[in-house]
């Protein structure tokens, strides 16, 4: 491990590992007006959801690296205590990088990275039309500790596109395209194969339950332990007997046989091929054929 103390790097230095770590990190498209009614528009990937009820919504525009100056939606804030946090997607990603450009204060970024406004309904900042999910807030508090400026916002109004939602009323993971913040200039997109399931957990036996030649498994990961460690209990004895007449495990056996290959290893192999299918009971019955 490289280990590194924050104060020793430099704040800067620092933040570049963190970036790089700490990802990806959603992305807070805010908009803000001054007191004098103009319109500013900047991503931020310090931002994300952290209360229930009432909803909030946290972000911080960190001062300037290169002068220590707030940035413009922190100015507007402090004038006007209101947000829009529009959600940025694949289809927009590159005018949002556009729109994070430092103009100087009072230029419209909407206008320059060619964003259309919509009027919002109970706060004064505009929505991005071509966001598909648009929080209207009310800024609660803006915290100052070194370099950030944190804003604690309240959900009071939201608008969701309806192309989100799938038969069931609830917004299908797999109808979204977001764009996420990584280190540097990379971004990440979770779309097609980059989704993933994992079951909600339940108090299940523990890895360390597991019986010692599968818990130091050569072929098993982490993630399948998890999986595994997460029944609520292990087959009966009866079921893994009947199991061990299956074609599965006869096949496995001849392999072992024929092919001069470790009984063992060909469970666990397949074990682990039932357990990215789903299937974890089966995978139980295939590696208690040898413990």
């Amino acid at each position: 491990m490289k280990t590194i103390d924050p104060s020793e790097l430099g704040a800067r230095a620092f933040y570049k590992h963190m970036t790089a770590s700490v990802a990806p990190r959603p992305i807070a498209f805010a908009s803000t007006v001054d007191a004098q009614g103009s319109v500013n528009l900047s991503p931020f990937s310090f931002f994300n959801y952290m209360g229930i009820d009432p909803p909030l919504l946290v972000f911080a525009p960190n001062r300037r690296g290169r002068d220590n100056a707030h940035k413009h939606t922190a100015l507007n804030i402090r004038e006007v205590p209101e947000v829009v946090i529009n959600l940025v997607d694949y289809a927009m990603v590159e005018q949002v990088s556009l729109a994070s450009a430092e103009f100087e204060r009072g230029v419209n970024e909407f206008t320059k990275a060619g964003f259309t406004p919509l009027s919002s309904e109970r706060v004064q900042p505009p929505r991005v039309k071509e966001s598909p999910v648009q929080f209207e807030c009310k800024v609660l508090e803006v915290k100052e500790i070194g370099s950030m400026v944190l804003v604690i916002a309240e959900v009071v109004l939201a608008h969701f596109s309806e192309a989100l939602f799938g038969e069931d009323g609830q917004i299908d993971q797999r109808r979204t395209n977001w764009v996420a913040r990584m280190g540097a200039d990379y971004y990440a997109r979770a779309t097609g194969e980059a989704l993933f399931e994992v079951p909600r957990p339940q108090m299940g036996i523990g890895v360390d339950a597991l019986p010692e030649s599968i818990r130091t498994s050569r072929i098993l990961t982490g993630n399948d332990l998890g999986r595994l460690g997460s029944v609520l209990q292990l087959p009966e004895q009866a079921e893994v007997q009947a199991y061990a007449q299956s074609e599965s495990i006869r096949t496995l056996y001849e392999d072992a046989v024929h092919g001069c290959q470790y009984f063992p290893d060909l469970l666990h192999r397949r074990a682990q091929q039932l357990l990215a299918e789903g299937k974890v009971n089966e995978a139980w019955l295939t590696l208690l054929q040898v413990v």
